[in-house]
């Protein structure tokens, strides 16, 4: 008899037995076949042993599905959320809080070790509760057994997964989506069919202000529609004292996109007012606001730390103004630039309604250096800056930008980041030109969720 193991062919539909023995960003189990291939388990945790079977496989790594948990790991949690797990949200909901966190460090230690560098990342700051937290949803919407309902796209499909009970926002959220689809079913409004272009109610986008309580509701939808407005909000507001605000979006394009440029206020306010690091806010439905208040209160506070105080703070990308504000008391002077004008007035507004006599905001694009500081300049004369706050998008911070505040020698930069991998690659150009990296606080502004922020402090040598 020949003592020749057979050999592993992978292919799909092969059931295996399987040992995760990692978890990644994504919130996929990781494994390995008896060749070595990685496999990922949507829905395994670490130390989870599973029977799998496999549904894709590439020449580098295969994909499987979870038959059954033979094994569950000590990491291992049930119960978190009662939406289904096709819905794709909570991509650690099957992992138990401390081990999220542990991850999330690894992945931040990860990012940096690709690109080069070695920082001390700290352990993941985490403040407020894991549930509930996030003030803002936007729900797509379908019909089903003659029903309007919303929920959310299950991943990589555009098909919705009925999901009112989402353990990330809210209850309040769930219960207004169910009635705002009862409304609209009642006016005869039909869901918007991207396939057809038939129907008109895209998505139901909601915002709430949590130091405040109030509410905003913004459908969205392809075309403006006749809304008693009086009507519609006395519908909603008499089983939901806390709306304050409900608009109308109209996204006409044939796009991803959810929210258009337009805008109608139907009823009350335009805009929602919350407090956050002891700093009252206005929040128009456009404006760029942190999802969790606890987690950006406790960011704010250690980017405020590492920016120290001095003559004047320069915050770019600066939105309406929170980050900047939030730390106006540290400098003789703010700066802040934005690209969106609206975003801008916003600040300005923001700066008033907080007594803020030391701030200014101008327009500029940070991805055009030649102009950036323009209009500032010209009001304010040459900026030379203490301290320089970025909180750039996920894509990250163009190299013109990075480039010209080193040219500048700015002694310190404050880098605010929501993707690992585009921090560390901004940092490494940065300590390429003569800067020298803190530490990484990595901090949990998305609990159960495979996002991460983090803040570090790099100073000119």
């Amino acid at each position: 008899m020949s003592d020749k193991q057979p050999v592993f062919r992978p292919v799909k539909g092969l059931k295996l037995p399987l040992t995760a023995t990692g978890v990644n960003n994504l919130g996929h189990g990781v494994a390995h076949a008896p060749d070595g291939r990685a496999v990922f388990l949507a829905g395994a945790v670490t130390g989870d042993v599973v029977e799998a079977e496999l549904i894709k496989v590439t020449a580098t790594y295969a994909v499987a599905r979870v038959l059954q948990v033979k094994r569950p790991s000590p990491h291992r949690c049930e119960g978190f959320c009662a939406a289904p797990p096709s819905c794709g949200g909570c991509v650690y909901r099957y992992l138990d809080y401390e081990s999220e966190l542990t991850e999330k460090r690894e992945y931040v230690r990860f990012a940096f070790r690709k690109a080069g560098l070695d920082p001390v990342v700290e352990e993941v700051r985490t403040a407020g509760p894991i549930s509930g937290y996030r003030n803002k949803a936007e729900y797509p919407v379908a019909r089903q057994n003659g029903r309007l309902y919303g929920g959310f796209y299950a991943p990589r499909t555009h098909t919705v997964i009925p999901a009112d009970d989402c353990a990330l926002v809210p209850p309040v959220f769930g219960a207004i989506l169910g009635t705002v689809c009862r409304l609209f079913d009642d006016m005869g409004v039909e869901p918007y069919d991207e396939k057809t272009g038939r129907g008109v109610f895209r998505h139901l986008y909601l915002r709430m202000a949590p130091g405040t309580g109030e509410i905003m509701v913004c459908p969205v939808v392809k075309e403006d529609i006749p809304i008693n407005g009086e009507g519609f909000a006395a519908a909603l507001t008499r089983e939901y004292p806390a709306i304050v605000s409900v608009m109308l979006n109209i996204n006409a394009g044939d796009t991803n996109v959810v929210l258009g440029d337009r805008y109608r206020l139907l009823w009350g306010r335009s805009y929602l007012t919350d407090t956050l690091c002891e700093r009252r806010f206005m929040i128009g439905p456009a404006s760029f606001y942190q999802v969790n208040h606890d987690a950006a209160e406790l960011l704010y506070g250690l980017a405020a730390e590492r920016a120290g105080r001095g003559e004047l703070l320069l915050d770019l990308y600066c939105g309406a103004g929170t980050v900047g504000l939030s730390m106006s008391d540290r400098f003789k002077r703010l700066v802040g630039v934005e690209i969106v004008p609206d975003a801008v007035n916003a600040a300005r507004q923001n700066a008033k309604e907080n007594g803020v006599t030391n701030a200014a905001f101008y327009c500029g694009d940070a991805a055009d250096t030649e102009k950036l500081l323009a209009a500032a300049e010209a009001a304010e004369g040459k900026l030379a800056p203490d301290a320089v706050v970025l909180d750039p998008p996920r894509r990250g911070c163009d190299e013109k930008l990075l480039r010209f505040l080193a040219a500048r020698e700015v002694p310190r930069i404050v880098y605010i980041s929501c993707n690992p991998d585009t921090l560390a690659r901004d940092a490494a150009i940065l300590t390429a030109l003569g800067y020298q990296m803190g530490v990484v606080t990595p901090v949990n502004m998305f609990p159960r969720t495979g996002h991460v922020e983090s803040v570090c402090l790099l100073t000119h040598a």
